[in-house]
């Protein structure tokens, strides 16, 4: 990772052109709009084997292997996906109408945004997703396409170094949904792509709606403070959005915050990271049920190397559950024929002993190197018996690394379990981005008044039940972003929601649904088998959507 000496003329000339063009962006048409999106999908999928395998190398993958496919996946795939429905939402003049609203247990209004058509319900067999508004919100959408043109703004995004579709995504946002043209500092981490995406993005680069710059914190600073930087959206953690907002030195936060006066005299939009929670509903579980939850928990742990936002660092379990010690037995034994990964995260290592120092009841899985320096990678690491108490250093602090925790909660009965997670996850666990529930179908019948009170009451941007909250991400057609009662001084997850291409004016938080058992096998799973073509397959068919690219996405999907 290197970091060049700032060229400050080169950033203010990017901010000009930008200046000169704001105004100009929000009077373009929808049909041109919907003609630039289709530009920016050719593109990225010109360039997406070059992004993949760049990717790849900055992680130490094999861009060969099958593990590589998450970098197609959670790059050129998820980019393209939200491209595709931009377009419907243009398309609708900013304003698609949900397949169905209901009203929830709270009387806010509740939105169905997926399956939407045809194709969503062939790939997307079983699942349903919705949005659920603001109590007492209007069912409005698309601010920017019912009310005449303002005159736009220019927004800073400073993008994430993990997963390479974030920035492009919160670029998207920026200018589709506010009617903000963007300039996007690339994280040093993975700065390396960014000459791919200028390649795909040069309509909105040589258009000035556009601007890619490159350096390290120093950059970021000075462009926050920027009098041309109308706006700012950090995807990042707590303690980087309160360096920005209240200043460098904690003495400086403090009397900032004491004074109510911000280092930073704009509007601020983030999206700061979780301490996620995978929760077991009891029930009674066959020998594959079990086995197939157990696959998906450490495939929450170890996608990525668990440098996820939404990595699953809680495992939340009922001590009264007759399988609970099966079940934890086969998430060790999964995790040990788990395959180590290069810990590419800076950081990470000593967080990783600092956690370790906490807790010296935590158990290091043994498994295979890979072929890795044992110095670059990071152990998968169980610890049990985490206090489901006020304070706990693993409940308050997120790990970033493959480390998962386990808790134990003291419950009679299913209900009494449900009362108890709920007031754990909002009241103890740290952050409100996305958390994961497991329950099987006969359990959620029985006790489906209680379980659905339960998904009413928990704080989370995203809620996804059988299946992982990073999904939410991908979909595009869900709000992304930490549950809405976060504020400046107390920044939490963060501060609103990005994709939401449904435009929704007052998201609260998103609930995704999936079978028990998901057939074919998903492709977060670690021990998917056809990853890689299957991820090369989902980029060809979101380049391009037809029956015939369709057909090779489903016969790849079926040799998971």
């Amino acid at each position: 990772m290197t970091i060049l000496t700032p060229d400050f003329q080169i950033l203010d000339s990017s901010l000009e052109q930008l200046q000169a063009h704001k105004s100009q962006w929000p009077n373009v048409t929808i049909p041109e709009r919907i003609r630039i999106i289709q530009q920016l999908i050719q593109g990225i999928a010109a360039v997406a084997e070059d992004w993949a395998n760049t990717s790849c190398q900055l992680k130490g993958i094999d861009p060969h292997s099958n593990l590589a496919g998450e970098e197609w996946t959670t790059g050129p795939a998820a980019i393209l996906i939200q491209l595709q429905q931009l377009i419907v939402t243009l398309q609708a003049k900013g304003q698609p109408q949900p397949p169905q609203w209901r009203t929830g247990p709270q009387g806010q209004d509740i939105a169905q945004v997926l399956p939407a058509n045809w194709q969503e319900k062939f790939i997307w067999f079983g699942y349903r997703a919705e949005v659920w508004l603001e109590s007492g919100k209007p069912r409005t959408q698309g601010k920017i396409y019912r009310e005449p043109p303002g005159p736009g703004g220019v927004a800073l995004v400073l993008g994430a170094g993990n997963i390479s579709s974030i920035a492009p995504l919160d670029v998207l946002y920026k200018l589709f949904a506010e009617n903000q043209v963007v300039i996007l500092k690339m994280n040093p981490l993975n700065a390396a792509l960014g000459q791919y995406l200028e390649r795909a993005w040069r309509a909105l680069i040589e258009a000035g709606y556009l601007a890619i710059v490159y350096g390290g914190a120093e950059v970021g600073d000075y462009l926050c403070q920027h009098p041309m930087v109308e706006s700012v959206h950090i995807t990042g953690s707590q303690a980087t959005h309160d360096l920005i907002v209240w200043g460098k030195t904690k003495a400086e936060q403090t009397e900032h915050k004491q004074n109510q006066t911000p280092r930073l005299q704009k509007p601020i939009t983030s999206e700061l990271g979780n301490i996620t929670p995978v929760v077991i509903i009891p029930g009674q579980w066959s020998a594959s049920e079990l086995q197939f939850q157990a696959r998906q928990v450490v495939s929450l742990l170890t996608h990525n190397a668990s440098f996820n936002c939404v990595g699953a660092q809680v495992l939340v379990i009922s001590q009264a559950w007759p399988q609970k010690q099966e079940f934890l037995t086969r998430i060790r034994h999964i995790l040990a024929q788990t395959p180590q990964r290069n810990a590419y995260y800076p950081g990470a290592k000593s967080r990783y002993h600092h956690f370790l120092d906490h807790y010296p009841q935590a158990e290091v899985i043994t498994s295979p190197s890979n072929g890795l320096n044992p110095e670059e990678t990071i152990p998968w690491t169980v610890i049990p018996n985490i206090p489901d108490q006020a304070g706990e250093f693993f409940l308050e602090q997120e790990v970033f690394c493959g480390v998962l925790g386990i808790v134990t909660l003291n419950a009679a009965d299913t209900p009494t379990f449900l009362k108890l997670m709920v007031d754990c996850l909002n009241q103890r666990v740290q952050g409100t981005l996305g958390c994961n529930l497991i329950i099987d179908p006969r359990t959620e019948r029985q006790y489906q008044s209680e379980f659905n009170q339960a998904v009413s009451e928990l704080d989370y941007g995203t809620i996804t039940i059988n299946l992982w909250a990073a999904v939410a991400f991908s979909l595009g057609v869900t709000p992304w972003g930490a549950f809405p009662k976060h504020n400046l001084e107390s920044a939490g997850s963060g501060l609103g929601f990005v994709h939401n291409t449904f435009l929704f004016d007052y998201p609260q938080k998103s609930v995704i649904h999936a079978p028990f058992i998901i057939v074919p096998t998903p492709a977060w799973f670690v021990d998917h088998r056809n990853l890689l073509a299957l991820a090369k397959a989902l980029v060809h068919y979101y380049a391009n959507p037809n029956l015939w690219t369709i057909l090779p996405l489903i016969w790849a999907g079926l040799w998971g």
